[in-house]
């Protein structure tokens, strides 16, 4: 085996014993380098399998590991302790559940029930949830225990919601004693409590676990390093390895620090650093190590290659995020026909509502793909839920629509009222809105429910009268925030709320490009407003039912950054790479945040073995708004000979509608258009008075966009607005 490695990766496996810290840039071979360590330390008689801890994130991770070590060894390894962080800890856990003050038969709780018995907490607290959501709860509970914090650890903000969540912290943690429950939180903090409670114990592993070995090490979070502390104390035998350029996840707890302060804890330890890399070529592991030699928390290192391949890399300026979608797919036919497999391409995103564009042209492409880690744009959760509002706005006998919108978000509308609408659809054979239309009638329910009831029924009619006022994406953004959807997302943990919004503002976007490919296709009939949302929907059905699962294997990936990390492709199209959009414009000026998302893009590049490609676009629409940005600083980090620049460099002619400076624009239109003119004071039948802010589009399809008084922001079609002016 040691014959195999090369020099840098000889120097880790054998390095001395003490503290090894081994810097494993992308493509160097960091899990044969563990394996090798590993079956060094056997084979040289150091230890046996009986005296090894090694861990890794996930459980394939682990199998691959034991299998990989079982095979060059020829022989079984049944006393090597190998595996997640959750299955070791859970396994410690079972061993000596009274030190652990559980019962034998304790259970694991998964996400899901934890959620629930959030939502129990809160109802027999009579707490509202507006002033602390179940979601809001389960996440403030997992981010203090994974900083090993009990409820009597956290000092009080004299703030209502924050001083709550620490009450009903305490009660949450005494109910899962009673019934002897732990979620995945609990295994890792309850196992660090139980060793350090019990100095016996803890002696008797630190004794046992004579060398201590982890994969991922710069994903660690406080709690998983300060286990990892606590058994490897004695004999300072801890071998780590990872990549803190690689070191992604600081949003769900992970500490870079972990490994970038591991001198420091370690006073005698040993750094190696494996920098010859195997997946990619010179050019873009050069592009690479443009991009994260920029960052200033980070250990020095460059990864090099034997493969010279010059190849450069192509960089795409779209007019807009069609053009670019159109160019990828592209690129796709043409290396498709060069020999390269689809599924050795991917395309790759910041963030999941980015797929939607790539999808659609992908479909009339005919080309296959598959939604790596996720699911396809019109399947997500949030998009079923605004589309059920939709469908049951156009369609009121819609019974599955009106399930799911009655229930999402919450209305105080309970699951004996839900049945007893269900009974009486049944009993007189009718839809679920006229069953509730009976029931409320017949005023059979308690006040509270009939209330609730009768306010989701008046909700529903009131957006059905106001589709005739407004264009349908402005429609649908309407829908959006009367019904609650995207407050009701915000309560979600661990930025999951931010990415359905994203989507919810993304389908804004694809209806109102919609309404815009409809109007341009010949001889199509003139439509209602109700008739655009009906044809729209139509359309969704047709793209989901047309690209439905196949067996076949080969398909193109689509994933986020996020999603691609450990994985590598042929062919990598890096999409979306603007400022504002990746880095996000909120990591723009957070400089901690902004080296995380170098490091995504990082990530991104090196994900690529033979092409890479980067796009860009001069405008995108973001909120159903065109705002303009420019490339990425992210690309602009590239030295330019590595780049074969395609495309055209656009000078934008519109007035800007969003994202403040970050625009190589120039507003040269003129600011009027059918005798309206920007500023200008205005009138409509319905919204009353109020000032135009931008005008989009030409002819016969041209909106305008106005500040009213009382309604607020409106885009109107003004062919159809009524408008006059004041």
């Amino acid at each position: 085996m040691l014959s195999t490695l090369n020099a840098a990766q000889y120097d880790a496996v054998t390095a001395p014993l003490g503290p090894v810290r081994v810097l494993a840039g992308a493509g160097s071979g960091k899990t044969r380098v563990l394996v090798a360590r590993i079956a060094w330390l056997l084979e040289t008689e150091q230890t046996t399998p009986h005296g090894i801890l090694a861990v890794t994130f996930t459980n394939k991770a682990a199998l691959e590991m034991r299998t990989r070590l079982e095979s060059s060894l020829k022989r079984p390894l049944r006393n090597l302790w190998l595996g997640t962080f959750h299955s070791l800890c859970h396994r410690l856990l079972r061993l000596h559940h009274t030190d652990a003050k559980l019962d034998q038969n304790f259970q694991i709780m998964d996400s899901d029930d934890q959620l629930r018995l959030c939502k129990r907490l809160l109802r027999e607290r009579g707490i509202d949830e507006k002033i602390v959501s179940p979601k809001a709860l389960q996440s403030f509970i997992g981010g203090h225990k994974d900083e090993g914090r009990r409820a009597s650890h956290i000092e009080r903000r004299n703030n209502v919601a924050y001083d709550t969540m620490i009450e009903l912290y305490a009660q949450y943690q005494a109910i899962c004693d009673q019934s002897s429950l732990v979620d995945f939180s609990e295994i890792l903090l309850r196992t660090l409590e139980m060793l350090r409670d019990n100095p016996a114990l803890l002696k008797h592993y630190q004794e046992r676990f004579q060398f201590v070995l982890v994969d991922e090490f710069q994903d660690t979070n406080s709690i998983q390093y300060a286990w990892l502390r606590m058994l490897s104390g004695k004999h300072q035998q801890i071998f780590v390895v990872g990549d803190d350029d690689q070191s992604i996840y600081g949003w769900r707890g992970a500490r870079v620090e972990n490994i970038l302060n591991f001198d420091q804890d370690f006073p005698n330890s040993t750094t190696v650093r494996l920098e010859q890399n195997y997946r990619s070529t010179s050019t873009i592991l050069d592009a690479a190590n443009s991009v994260i030699e920029k960052n200033s928390e980070r250990l020095p290192k460059k990864l090099w290659t034997d493969n010279s391949d010059d190849s450069q890399i192509t960089q795409y300026s779209a007019m807009d995020a069609y053009e670019e979608a159109q160019f990828v797919v592209s690129k796709i036919k043409e290396a498709t026909d060069n020999g390269i497999a689809r599924k050795e391409q991917a395309i790759l995103y910041r963030s999941n509502a980015q797929s939607r564009i790539f999808e659609e042209v992908l479909l009339r492409a005919n080309i296959p793909y598959r939604i790596y880690g996720g699911l396809r744009f019109f399947d997500r959760a949030e998009i079923k839920d605004i589309t059920s509002y939709l469908r049951l706005i156009v369609n009121h006998n819609d019974d599955i629509s009106f399930e799911r919108a009655i229930t999402t978000p919450a209305k105080g509308i309970g699951a004996a009222t839900i049945e007893k609408i269900r009974l009486e659809a049944m009993q007189v054979e009718v839809s679920l809105w006229d069953a509730m239309n009976n029931i409320l009638e017949s005023q059979s329910l308690a006040k509270r429910s009939h209330n609730a009831l009768m306010n989701f029924k008046l909700l529903i009619n009131e957006l059905y009268d106001a589709l005739d006022d407004v264009t349908l994406d402005q429609f649908i953004q309407d829908v959006i925030t009367k019904v609650e959807l995207e407050a009701h997302y915000k309560k979600e943990p661990m930025g999951r709320g931010e990415d359905r919004i994203e989507n919810l503002n993304e389908f804004i976007s694809a209806s109102r490009q919609f309404v815009e490919d409809y109007n341009n296709e010949p001889n199509s009939p003139p439509l209602t407003s109700h008739g655009y949302l009906s044809e729209f929907l139509s359309q969704i059905t047709l793209d989901s039912a047309a690209n439905a699962d196949t067996d076949n294997d080969d398909k193109i990936q689509l994933m986020t950054l996020h999603s691609s990390k450990g994985l590598e492709f042929d062919h990598v199209y890096l999409v979306g790479m603007d400022d504002g959009l990746f880095p996000s414009e909120s990591s723009i000026n957070d400089p901690a945040r902004l080296e995380e998302e170098r490091r995504l893009a990082y990530v991104g590049i090196t994900r690529a073995k033979q092409l890479l490609t980067l796009t860009t676009a001069a405008s995108r629409m973001i909120h159903g708004k065109t705002v303009y940005l420019s490339p990425s600083c992210f690309i602009r980090d590239i030295p330019l000979h590595l780049i074969k620049a395609q495309g055209q460099k656009v000078a934008i002619s519109k007035p800007m509608t969003a994202r403040g400076n970050h625009t190589n624009s120039t507003s040269t239109q003129d600011q009027s258009m059918n005798g309206f003119a920007l500023g200008q004071l205005v009138s409509h039948p319905v919204f009353n008075e109020g000032v135009i802010t931008n005008f989009e589009g030409v002819g016969d399809h041209a909106r305008v966009t106005v500040n009213f008084k009382q309604a607020g922001s409106k885009t109107l079609v003004l062919a159809y607005a009524k408008l006059t002016i004041i």
